[in-house]
């Protein structure tokens, strides 16, 4: 992929999208602060033997470091010769900063008509609030429906509003992108704001819709599902496993190959909506059957007449499926290659300062 872009993000969802782009084959210039750089390098321990820390590493590859200070009229100099060569920019300052700092996106984008500048924050565009995961994640109505539900409520365990805002800007620059190749691109398009909050009041998806629909508020749920039964944790004899029937064959499939004949064959449970309705008599009779065998046993079983199950696996376990890498992390979850390691800071400021763009000729 032919794609210049200019990474003035930071943190994580910034990260994430310019680490995807990379990983498409875009070539990414990472502007960071002289000194500290982007403040997750010191978001450790863990920190690898090079002292990189692996929050850091695991959203920052396919890039070249570039640390520069802004407020520096030369620095700044760098930076407008590099935005002036892109094709895209993309940045998560608060409202007016860059704009103080003598990097207008308005006026860039009017000297260059087929650059797209995407911001990222936390509550959109006309909101100084900072965006943290954890307080998109509470103020979204995330953590009103994670944790058990006599419990209190909980974050989910990656910050996972960032991942999503992150590749939500992807694909709205990707978008942009394709629509550009087409013909002109209008500026009202060449202009991308994403914010965390519109991000993840969108990936409440069904959720959101249950309480459109029914007017009633949603609540947690634990390792249960509020639409479908049984689709949940269950304990076996050694170890956890989930079992999500996600439609009335697999339920007729689940029940026989649990030995629960009684259950497959009972008519008022034979729709999904019978199931919830009986959901306590589903779930207790399933619960009782699986804690009498291991975890294996029983996904042998269920896999054997195609119903979805898996194991509760540590994230260590995991990661011994797939391909994984200290340095650069878990492989890309697109149709791309892992091209360059994480930069260290400011490790191809010469050569950018010199060379631009260049610096990337293959």
């Amino acid at each position: 992929m032919n794609l210049k872009v200019v990474d003035m993000s930071r943190v994580l969802a910034g990260p994430v999208c310019s680490m995807m782009l990379g990983d498409l084959g875009a070539d990414v210039i990472k502007v960071e602060r002289p000194g500290e750089g982007d403040e997750t390098r010191g978001w450790g321990p863990p920190f690898n033997p090079d002292g990189e820390s692996a929050y850091f590493l695991a959203i920052n590859r396919n890039k070249k470091s570039l640390a520069a200070d802004l407020s520096d009229e030369a620095d700044r100099a760098v930076v407008l010769n590099l935005i002036r060569g892109a094709d895209v920019v993309l940045e998560n300052f608060l409202p007016g900063s860059l704009e103080r700092l003598g990097l207008d996106a308005g006026k860039l984008l009017e000297e260059n008509p087929s650059l797209i500048w995407c911001t990222i924050s936390g509550f959109g565009p006309e909101s100084a609030r900072p965006g943290y995961d954890f307080v998109i994640q509470a103020e979204c109505g995330w953590m009103a429906i994670t944790g058990e539900r006599e419990g209190a409520p909980m974050k989910v365990g990656v910050a996972l509003a960032d991942v999503v805002a992150g590749k939500d800007a992807a694909i709205a620059i990707l978008a942009a992108v394709a629509e550009r190749a087409e013909g002109s691109l209008p500026s009202s398009k060449r202009r991308i704001d994403i914010s965390l909050a519109d991000s993840a009041r969108a990936a409440l998806v069904n959720v959101a819709q249950n309480v459109l629909v029914s007017g009633n508020d949603a609540g947690r749920w634990g390792n249960a599902h509020p639409n479908l039964v049984p689709y949940q944790l269950f304990e076996a004899a050694d170890r956890p496993l989930v079992i999500a029937v996600g439609n009335d064959g697999q339920w007729r499939a689940c029940a026989n190959a649990l030995g629960l004949d009684d259950l497959a064959q009972d008519v008022a449970l034979s729709t999904n909506a019978g199931r919830l309705k009986h959901r306590d008599r589903v779930v207790t009779a399933f619960a009782e059957r699986v804690r009498e065998m291991g975890a294996q046993h029983w996904i042998d079983r269920l896999q054997s007449v195609s119903v979805p199950c898996g194991l509760v696996r540590s994230v260590a376990e995991a990661l011994a499926a797939t391909d994984a890498d200290a340095r650069t992390g878990v492989r890309p979850s697109v149709p791309g290659s892992v091209r360059m390691p994480p930069p260290k800071l400011d490790e191809h400021g010469d050569a950018i300062r010199s060379l631009g763009w260049r610096t990337f000729q293959r």
